[in-house]
């Protein structure tokens, strides 16, 4: 079933912002305010969305929300707009609505979310989190960034770790669908020679080597269910330094799915630093993410979180090629595919992965 109609109504261009627009979304979210003004101007690099910052005024501001917002609408590109509209729209709308207060992850909070009935056109109001700042997949993450994200993951997995009731989230668009399988039997090619002249031929070879072993990957998942991310990695995280340490915040929940928590802790790691890095610090943390989640009351023995994370080294490759190939192509994010693709391939390699899939 889907979300009820709205008021007031979805936003598809920021620029149609106003006032007025903006006092009757923030009030249908509890707030007793009145906007006077407002301006935005873009910010961030997402692929599959355009977010903007917006500086409010207020005539009347009860609830003393802050002096910024940031609204997140669909693409200016086509393409990726039309990916979005196959399901991502609606799962980050729904994260925010229907999920996000019951765990324990760091994320913005939402003070509007609507999606049209064709899934097509989406609105956000979400906390500004000024001043963390975006990670940059391509320069990669400092060791304490990294491990912060790890330790802000356990968030996400334990609160809803092998619920039963997880099949009820129909609306969720990521993950394994029926056709993933010939998605990346199909995809992978495509990828391969669209990047002949940037890939090694390891690297190459490698991703051939998960094409061809696709199905058995799916048919061997782990049996302990949990909510997963999908997508988390750098650019998808929010990072601010502070006297307790490195803070964190995930946004870009387009990918949320159900499956095997290892999936995010091994993409998280495997493509947020050279493999150089990962390998120096790879124990470590796993073991800080064993420790979240025995705090998080989810308690697994460390060859547990190993396996889990040896199975989700594929999902590096997974989400680069597909996402590559359903989003608008542009030299920034062929330059973050071709890390992304060499580093999770390097991981996968370090790991021996491919042996689980043979």
């Amino acid at each position: 079933m889907g979300m009820p109609s709205p008021t007031p109504g979805i936003l598809a261009d920021p620029a149609d912002l106003t006032p007025a627009w903006l006092s009757a979304a923030l009030q249908s979210g509890g707030h007793d305010v009145v906007v006077s003004a407002c301006r935005s101007e873009a910010v961030g690099t997402g692929q599959m969305a355009h977010n903007e910052r917006i500086f409010l005024e207020y005539e009347r501001n009860q609830a003393e929300l802050p002096p910024t917002l940031v609204g997140k609408f669909p693409s200016r590109s086509e393409e990726s707009r039309a990916s979005g509209a196959r399901g991502g729209y609606r799962s980050e709308t729904r994260f925010y609505t229907d999920l996000a207060a019951d765990l324990a992850i760091t994320v913005p909070a939402c003070h509007y979310g609507a999606i049209s009935e064709d899934e097509a056109t989406f609105t956000l109001l979400l906390e500004d989190l000024a001043p963390k700042q975006q990670g940059d997949q391509i320069r990669g993450a400092s060791d304490d960034e990294i491990e912060a994200a790890v330790c802000n993951l356990a968030g996400l997995h334990a609160p809803r770790w092998g619920d039963a009731t997880l099949h009820r989230l129909d609306w969720m668009a990521g993950g394994i669908s029926d056709e993933y399988v010939t998605y990346v039997q199909m995809g992978t090619p495509v990828f391969i020679e669209r990047y002949r002249e940037r890939l090694s031929d390891e690297d190459a070879a490698t991703l051939a080597a998960f094409a061809d072993g696709v199905k058995n990957w799916v048919d061997r998942r782990p049996s302990t269910p949990t909510l997963v991310h999908g997508d988390y990695r750098l650019d998808n995280l929010m990072f601010e330094s502070s006297a307790e340490g490195v803070l964190v915040a995930a946004v870009d929940w387009q990918t949320l799915s159900v499956g095997c928590g290892g999936q995010d802790l091994a993409y998280l790691l495997g493509n947020s630093s050279p493999p150089e890095q990962r390998r120096a610090h790879e124990a470590r943390m796993l073991e800080a993410y064993r420790e979240a989640m025995a705090a998080q009351g989810v308690a697994l023995s460390a060859d547990q979180v190993r396996a889990d994370y040896v199975y989700g080294t594929f999902q590096g490759p997974s989400i680069t090629m597909l996402g590559s190939l359903a989003v608008g192509q542009t030299d920034r994010g062929d330059t973050m595919f071709m890390a992304m693709a060499e580093r999770s391939c390097a991981q996968i390699r370090d790991t021996s992965a491919l042996d689980l899939i043979a």
